[in-house]
């Protein structure tokens, strides 16, 4: 198998280079001399994700495809903490993506099973107030294009950035109790009656015929009491300049050179 590199990241003091190679090794080099110092073994597939520690310079994180995700000490090539993400009844789940908090104490990973796995020091009782299962009823809703080729909800014919907030809901599309639904930013202060999601019966891929969130009970800012927001008008001037603009560029483009004075230019 030819070698390659499939990810390459510096520490924090740039002493050291880190890369991930496509036979499951990574390699600890000197930055200065370009001597290669360990080699790092543990993953057992390709690796994608380098993470370097916010402030210790000995400490990097490796995640793969493999569910394998390790800290590794680069300077003495050794491996303090290892976890393998073990899916119950569905093997591993391969690890996209990691990050470390800007406190260098904790670390969130993504993985091919939509989980966000949360590692680091102390109590978990604050991750404890949410519930396990958290989507937007909106995040498999299908797209459309309009005569501009710009994007739509299908549904409701709205650029999604201009759409109301979306509901929280579980797996299989149930919305949660209105305590969770203020956890959505723009929704913080909404009456009670304003969380309530308008339901109705979905058929899924299977045939079955199940009930979901279809819509949004939504009311204007005025009558919430909310100052307009000042991105949407922002948005909205920007997209009508863009309309006037482009009619402007078809009215010219159709009269056409008169008296010879050569093709029009915009302004």
């Amino acid at each position: 198998m030819k070698p390659k590199v499939t990810m390459i990241a510096w520490n924090q003091n740039d002493n050291y280079v880190v890369t991930a190679v496509n036979n499951h090794l990574l390699k600890v080099w000197n930055s200065c001399t370009g001597q290669l110092l360990h080699d790092l073994v543990g993953h057992a597939d390709e690796v994608f994700v380098l993470e370097t520690h916010p402030f210790d310079s000995r400490i990097m994180l490796s995640a793969g495809h493999d569910g394998n995700i390790f800290i590794w000490d680069i300077t003495k090539g050794t491996k303090p903490k290892h976890y393998f993400n073990m899916i119950e009844g569905q093997g591993h789940g391969a690890v996209f993506d990691c990050k470390f908090s800007p406190d260098g104490q904790h670390f969130a990973c993504t993985d091919s099973h939509g989980h966000l796995l949360i590692f680091g020091f102390g109590c978990s009782r604050p991750y404890e107030k949410i519930p396990d299962q958290m989507f937007f009823h909106t995040d498999y809703r299908p797209l459309i294009r309009d005569s501009n080729n710009y994007v739509l909800d299908e549904q409701t014919q709205q650029a999604p950035h201009l759409m109301p907030p979306p509901f929280l809901v579980d797996v299989d599309g149930n919305p949660h109790p209105t305590k969770y639904q203020r956890l959505v930013p723009g929704r913080e202060n909404c009456a009670d009656e304003h969380l309530i999601p308008q339901l109705g019966y979905v058929a899924t891929s299977d045939g079955e015929v199940v009930e979901q969130v279809i819509g949004q009970q939504t009311v204007d800012q005025d009558d919430q009491g909310l100052e307009p927001s000042i991105l949407d008008d922002m948005i909205r001037q920007l997209q009508l300049q863009q309309d006037q603009r482009t009619g402007a560029d078809q009215e010219s483009a159709s009269s056409g050179p008169q008296n010879g004075e050569g093709t029009p230019r915009r302004g």
